[in-house]
């Protein structure tokens, strides 16, 4: 899906935030080129068709949200053989391209054989890239996420080039190493180092806020492809803003907060997370960008009320 010519724009998973009802809306919003899905934990057990059905509604509809933006999923785990299951049964069920996460920095997660901690063993990783990619069609891209390694940010060299020798399609790399989790500061200058040394296409992330911001990752790295996350919830503005920069497809974007909000809970529909989601995204874009309703919001008891309190 991601080829070395062709500039990109994805939306980063964000695991409670980034969910299908937020990848509607994004789509919705016509800047990005694919959404990465919120990981699916794979750990004693393959997963099941029901879990990819509840927590991937786009399998439904092609894999592309209802607005139309591509879905890729992603699964997190440190099983082979249990990784490629899974990953078959997302194939069996419509997706047309799965990521693997070696990345996620979370305690929980880390301690159970998953996300960043995959990073201190290089050869794992290539093993669960490996089993992932050799389980499906070659028309079904297989990326991988990784963090700059554990503790030292020169390990990307290593882990990047073991996903690029099991298989992976693309790497998305996030600029911080595990131990620093989202602390700064970002390194991205290791990102374009792998770039220069692997022939596939290399995904810049981390600490993207402003179109500055995005000038400097570029000029660091020599990207063509990069991810966001927090800062284009912080932003609104920013996913178009480094869209034109890109060169993509993308509307002149005329927004105001009430009716993102407004946006999101009729993609939720009648989703019983809805106002959870909406204090996160509350809470994320206060803190980091300009939102200046959280105070009014945050003890909001039902969606009406969030909104109401935001007039």
């Amino acid at each position: 899906m991601l080829t070395l010519d062709t500039p990109a724009l994805l939306l980063a998973p964000m695991d409670g935030v980034t969910d299908a009802s937020m990848r509607a809306l994004q789509g919705e919003q016509g800047a990005f080129t694919l959404a990465v899905s919120e990981f699916l934990r794979v750990s004693a057990e393959p997963l099941s068709r029901k879990v990819f059905r509840r927590d991937i509604p786009e399998l439904n509809t092609d894999c592309r949200t209802t607005t139309g933006l591509p879905v890729q999923i992603q699964l997190l785990g440190g099983n082979p053989e249990r990784m490629a299951l899974s990953a078959q049964t997302a194939h069996a069920l419509g997706a047309n391209s799965i990521d693997l996460n070696f990345g996620c920095p979370a305690a929980t997660v880390n301690r159970h054989d998953g996300g960043a901690s995959l990073l201190q063993y290089p050869q794992r990783i290539r093993e669960i890239v490996a089993a992932v990619r050799g389980a499906l069609p070659q028309h079904v891209a297989v990326s991988a996420k990784l963090r700059l390694g554990w503790d030292d940010i020169n390990s990307i060299h290593e882990n990047a080039a073991m996903a690029a020798e099991g298989g992976a399609s693309w790497i998305t790399i996030h600029a911080r190493t595990k131990k620093q989790g989202y602390a700064p500061p970002v390194y991205w200058k290791p990102i374009g180092q792998v770039r220069e040394a692997l022939n596939i296409p290399v995904v810049a992330n981390g600490d993207i806020w402003t179109l500055d911001d995005f000038k400097r990752c570029r000029q660091e790295t020599g990207c063509l492809h990069y991810m966001l996350g927090r800062g284009a919830l912080a932003n609104p503005s920013l996913s178009h803003q480094v869209a034109g920069q890109l060169g993509l497809p993308h509307r002149t974007m005329d927004w105001d907060w009430l009716t993102l909000f407004r946006g999101l809970v009729k993609h939720a529909q009648a989703s019983g997370r809805t106002l959870l989601r909406l204090k996160q995204w509350g809470k994320m874009a206060s803190t980091f960008g300009d939102f200046p309703y959280f105070q009014a919001v945050k003890l909001s008891t039902s969606v009406d009320e969030f909104l109401e309190n935001m007039v």
